[in-house]
């Protein structure tokens, strides 16, 4: 069954967090040569998997897919006889094809994206409360092992055991947030023994002043930094010579 199929190849990128879009035909005008529900998985080199258009579509499906992939936007794509493309409009896009025909087609783009990976390494308690606030705020929470390119973040949580080494391999993976939790005193010193020529990328304290004193209000000053940096808002380090409201060692 083409359906079932499908949906395990779909959980089959799912889990190995490979981003794709899902396309449902959601209306088929007579003649068209696909029915409502039909569906298709179309990935990010523009290969569809299943059938929801025959080829006068499959150029329109591609195209807005790979767009919906780089804007992590759904979008509804309507495909009509004629010639003329349309500008999207609140979340739906019409676009004329002269192969179309008679058949109009309405056509469901959902993009998935796999959740952005927050690895946390260490067993303190502002480690365990980073990971229950980063589960509810979407992030797919990894608890130490080899940091990849894939990772959102990398926060450093482990007072003392192996940070150098992680925070090394963080900067070399370009990771976009690279945090550690020291008092500013012993940060500034794991820093100064990293060689990683980057090394001036990492937050420590991590998290933003807030005032934060709880593990709990700890994290939520790290998982703050981390959004606001995901959202390209430039957040620096704070300086050396300024308080700073976290002082754990």
């Amino acid at each position: 069954m083409i359906a079932e199929r499908l949906a395990n190849r779909a959980a089959a990128l799912e889990a190995e967090r490979v981003p794709y879009v899902q396309a449902v035909v959601v209306r088929a005008a007579r003649p068209a040569s696909v029915q409502v529900g039909a569906t298709a998985l179309v990935h990010s080199d523009g290969t569809i998997e299943g059938f929801v258009g025959g080829h006068c579509a499959e150029p329109s499906v591609r195209l807005h897919a790979l767009r919906v992939l780089e804007t992590g936007e759904p979008l509804l794509l309507r495909i009509e006889p004629g010639a003329g493309d349309q500008a999207a409009i609140d979340g739906a896009v019409t676009v004329h094809n002269p192969c179309i025909s008679g058949g109009a087609l309405e056509i469901f783009l959902e993009p998935h994206l796999p959740k952005p990976r927050l690895r946390v390494t260490g067993d303190t308690p502002i480690a365990t409360a980073l990971a229950d606030l980063g589960r509810g705020l979407g992030f797919h929470v990894a608890a130490g092992g080899d940091t990849t390119a894939d990772d959102a973040a990398v926060v450093v949580a482990s007072h003392g055991r192996d940070e150098e080494q992680t925070l090394a391999g963080a900067l070399e993976a370009g990771v976009p947030y690279v945090g550690l939790v020291a008092s500013r005193t012993r940060g500034a010193a794991v820093i100064e023994a990293l060689e990683a020529e980057d090394r001036e990328r990492i937050h420590t304290p991590a998290g933003l002043d807030i005032g934060a004193r709880t593990p709990e209000e700890i994290a939520l000053s790290i998982l703050a930094e981390i959004v606001a940096t995901r959202r390209h808002q430039v957040v620096p380090p704070p300086p050396v010579a300024h308080h700073h409201h976290h002082c754990h060692e």
